[in-house]
């Protein structure tokens, strides 16, 4: 098994960045990709106004290219915030105004996976406390996501990026995954398995892989160091992707990598052509 053998999507967030949003999609499908994600586009607004909507709405379908995966409102990415659903206060609020709009913006592009990142720890507030709030708001995405047939993603970041953002770990991802599940018991809970934020962890990927992957229900990956495209540094992502797929994910793998100092479209050098549209 190798890169040939995978389905890959390109996140829109951190590729093609050079680019006005709504020519981004445009600009996959001339790289070759049939498939993209997305962070929350709107990082000030989680109810944007329906035309921004309509208009990103319209630049995927007229580029020919499906979306299949959505983070939920998360604050500024990229940036300082790592989420909002266990902030007390303005930001959970924020989030939960966000559920159904982010559920029926994927809804109507056919998207049925949603990321929901947990957000940072805030000084002077009870760790117990926001973790019950983390838990309240995520089922109610879990639910949003049960209405249009998605699952929901529950993803590990790294400690030395993100120190203040309690999941960087696989089993601690994992565990909120369990605990939401028996909450709502829906089964749509999933983990989010990005391979650079694992590996900056130091977590040893291939036993992660053989744990997980059953719990897993979208990858994403970029080398390390750097965080940039497979070959730029040391991650044999090739061999474990290889592993996740003898292990039994044959979901989408998303590019969430910096292409570096050249424009994003020439970053994909390392996949060839033909193996860039989703079969």
């Amino acid at each position: 098994m190798g890169f040939a053998d995978q389905r890959f999507n390109v996140n829109l967030s951190i590729l093609f960045t050079e680019l006005p949003l709504l020519e981004r999609p445009a600009a996959a499908a001339a790289a070759g990709f049939t498939a993209v994600e997305l962070w929350w586009p709107w990082i000030d607004s989680p109810t944007p106004e329906r035309s921004a909507l309509d208009a990103l709405r319209r630049a995927i379908e007229d580029a020919g290219v499906r979306l299949t995966g959505l983070n939920f409102y998360a604050g500024r990415l990229p940036g300082p915030d790592r989420g909002a659903l266990s902030l007390p206060g303005e930001e959970s609020d924020r989030f939960r105004a966000n559920i159904d709009v982010a559920a029926d913006f994927a809804h109507s592009l056919g998207c049925t996976a949603l990321n929901a990142l947990y957000g940072n720890r805030v000084e002077g507030v009870d760790p117990a406390e926001q973790d019950a709030l983390a838990l309240e708001n995520l089922v109610l995405a879990a639910r949003a996501a049960d209405r249009i047939g998605a699952v929901l993603l529950i993803e590990a970041l790294n400690a030395p990026e993100s120190p203040r953002y309690p999941l960087v770990s696989a089993p601690a991802a994992v565990d909120v995954v369990d605990q939401v599940n028996e909450a709502t018991g829906l089964g749509n809970a999933k983990f989010l398995m990005d391979l650079y934020h694992l590996s900056m962890n130091g977590e040893d990927l291939p036993e992660v892989i053989e744990r997980y992957a059953a719990k897993t229900g979208h990858v994403q990956i970029a080398d390390n160091p750097g965080r940039g495209a497979p070959g730029t540094g040391s991650l044999p992502l090739e061999e474990l992707l290889g592993l996740l797929a003898k292990a039994g994910y044959d979901g989408w793998v998303g590019l969430e990598y910096k292409p570096g100092d050249r424009p994003s479209a020439e970053s994909f050098d390392w996949l060839p052509r033909e193996a860039r549209a989703a079969r």
